[in-house]
């Protein structure tokens, strides 16, 4: 899943976020320009016979290569009909990934044979050059390699040449200090936010309780991964709008002026705070981050809910 020049044959290859730490030692360096290349439609555009052969360099056993075979031709249902497939791997399937690998290893050879420096998980791909020019270079052969060896297209539109801060690898962008930073990138973290949205909508008719479960089961497998970033204050502030959001959504389900008094003495709000937060002109959203909602469903009422910390720095 990942390869860099220099890596001994036959080494284990590091986990994704592995590959994301090894960009970042060349960009406080000379190598300051990253070549970002995105293969177009990838896993529906791998030839079979290239494919099969290559894996027939690595197996023996014929059984395990008919099943692949069968794997790759099994072919996509598109309006209850399935289309035979005559090239591509299934997107999603449990052996993709691995085969995309295989497929792509003879690129890594050819980029250690070059000598460059690099880091490549299934079809994401980063090149760290010196200079935007030895960039274009690279980019021009390396593309020329895919397009005539590899039989494999690079989307001209989503790849570039550009300073490392400027693009986004897994994920992940990087900050621009002397001693670069991994953050959550922009879009990945607005789609973070959109399915939080999704899970907590007020109309979808379910318990805060079933809700709060699936939006731990999302935000656990998030933290696993993006947890990994260097800047904490951007997984406070999300924190922080999480439970805005929770806090805003419970006001409104709880509806009227009375039910809400009664819900915020019944969480240990004082009669004249409650009286005046429960008759407040303000909106939901607004009301989310006072002082009386903030006191009657802290942290610690959520942890009681289960709901992960995302920024374990300070309760």
């Amino acid at each position: 899943m990942i390869g860099s020049a220099g890596r001994p044959e036959g080494t284990a290859r590091p986990e994704k976020t592995d590959c994301t730490a090894r960009c970042q030692p060349g960009f406080g360096t000379a190598k300051a320009w990253v070549v970002d290349l995105d293969l177009e439609k990838f896993f529906d555009r791998v030839n079979h016979d290239r494919l099969m052969r290559a894996i027939a360099r690595r197996v023996t056993d014929k059984r395990v290569l008919r099943l692949i075979g069968a794997f790759l031709k099994v072919g996509v249902m598109e309006n209850g009909l399935v289309s035979p497939a005559e090239e591509g791997t299934p997107q999603g399937g449990p052996l993709s990934p691995l085969l995309s690998n295989i497929v792509l290893d003879e690129l890594d050879r050819e980029l250690e044979r070059r000598k460059h420096r690099f880091v490549r998980y299934a079809d994401d791909c980063n090149i760290y050059v010196r200079s935007r020019g030895a960039g274009q270079r690279v980019m021009t052969n390396v593309t020329r390699f895919l397009t005539r060896r590899l039989k494999l297209k690079v989307n001209e539109a989503k790849s570039a040449v550009a300073r490392p801060v400027e693009r986004k690898f897994l994920g992940f962008s990087f900050s621009n200090n002397k001693e670069p930073k991994r953050r959550i990138a922009p879009k990945t973290l607005l789609r973070c936010k959109q399915k939080i949205r999704e899970l907590t909508r007020r109309t979808r008719g379910i318990s805060l309780e079933q809700m709060l479960k699936e939006l731990t089961a999302y935000l656990r497998g998030w933290k696993g991964y993006f947890g990994f970033c260097q800047t904490p204050s951007l997984l406070k502030a999300l924190e922080e709008w999480i439970r805005r959001r929770l806090r805003s959504m419970i006001w409104k389900q709880w509806k009227r002026g009375k039910q809400r008094y009664a819900q915020l003495r019944h969480l240990g709000i004082g009669r004249d705070l409650a009286a005046c937060t429960a008759g407040s002109p303000h909106g939901p959203w607004h009301l989310a981050n006072s002082p009386a909602l903030s006191s009657a469903l802290p942290i610690a009422y959520f942890a009681s809910l289960g709901l992960p910390r995302l920024f374990d720095g300070d309760a």
